[in-house]
């Protein structure tokens, strides 16, 4: 009995120590958001700033010369376009790939899990020749589409169509729905979970995007995360504004992992198990 106690606390324990683990960067986020330049720069560092500095968000709100509120607004707009067309395009790709099981598509389907293989970051030069091509640089285009076809996202719907029952759609036909009609009306509708699921995924891989954004956006369509790159430069690092606009950009998120993390870890778990 003393031992099951003595193995509860310390699980409790390792749980409480990797969880304060865990949140001492977002600690500290908060902390210097608020803080003077002198006082994140101070020889000792102290848990807590000597005063609470509300200068910081002050200046960012009422003089948005980095761009940083319409940072915001582009990088929802961004990611709302492109959760909606990856879901969408990823919905029917998955579908085609769980339900025809031709040679050629699985064919396709042995592609589409080599293309998991690559580094994102290895397509970016074609991608970007590509785009600019297509007169799509600093437009919304640009940072949508070619981020709307997910390898990922297409496996983990193939993944949950595999295992839904096509008795529900072969009653549909008989009742004299099309297949399109079938798949909209009866099986979208059945994998509200799923989509969720992928759509968490998606949604806070589109805001914490960087790199293409930075490639592809200009002044019209620079994103939240590119904005703040301009508080770094090789003369200085102005640290309590970059430090407040990364809390400013964390929010958003934070607010959508506390409504849905139930569909992220399923999404995660679907990812792993099947």
């Amino acid at each position: 009995m003393r031992s099951s106690r003595l193995v509860t606390a310390l699980r409790y324990g390792v749980a409480t120590a990797l969880s304060l683990l865990f949140l001492l960067p977002f600690y500290v986020i908060v902390r210097n958001a608020f803080s003077t330049n002198q006082n994140i720069n101070a020889p000792r560092w102290s848990w807590l700033p000597d005063q609470l500095n509300l200068a910081n968000l002050d200046s960012m709100l009422s003089s948005d010369s980095t761009g940083v509120l319409k940072g915001l607004l582009n990088s929802a707009i961004m990611t709302i376009l492109q959760t909606v067309g990856t879901v969408v395009v990823s919905l029917m790709a998955g579908y085609g790939l769980a339900r025809f099981t031709h040679r050629l598509s699985r064919m396709v389907l042995g592609l589409t899990v080599f293309t998991l293989m690559v580094p994102t970051t290895t397509t970016f030069i074609p991608m970007f020749i590509i785009t600019s091509q297509f007169g799509w640089i600093d437009s919304f285009r640009g940072l949508v589409i070619p981020g709307m076809f997910s390898a990922f996202a297409t496996y983990l719907f193939r993944q949950a169509f595999l295992d839904f029952p096509s008795e529900l759609e072969d009653a549909a036909l008989m009742d004299g729905c099309n297949p399109f009609t079938a798949f909209w009306r009866i099986v979208v509708p059945n994998s509200t979970g799923t989509i969720a699921a992928v759509g968490t995924i998606v949604l806070i891989g589109s805001w914490n995007a960087f790199l293409w954004p930075s490639l592809v956006g200009r002044e019209a369509t620079r994103t939240i995360q590119v904005a703040l790159s301009q508080y770094m430069t090789s003369q200085n690092v102005r640290y309590p504004e970059l430090f407040m606009g990364s809390l400013i950009a964390i929010l958003p998120m934070l607010v959508v992992f506390l409504f849905l993390q139930r569909f992220l870890v399923q999404g995660l778990a679907t990812s792993g198990l099947r």
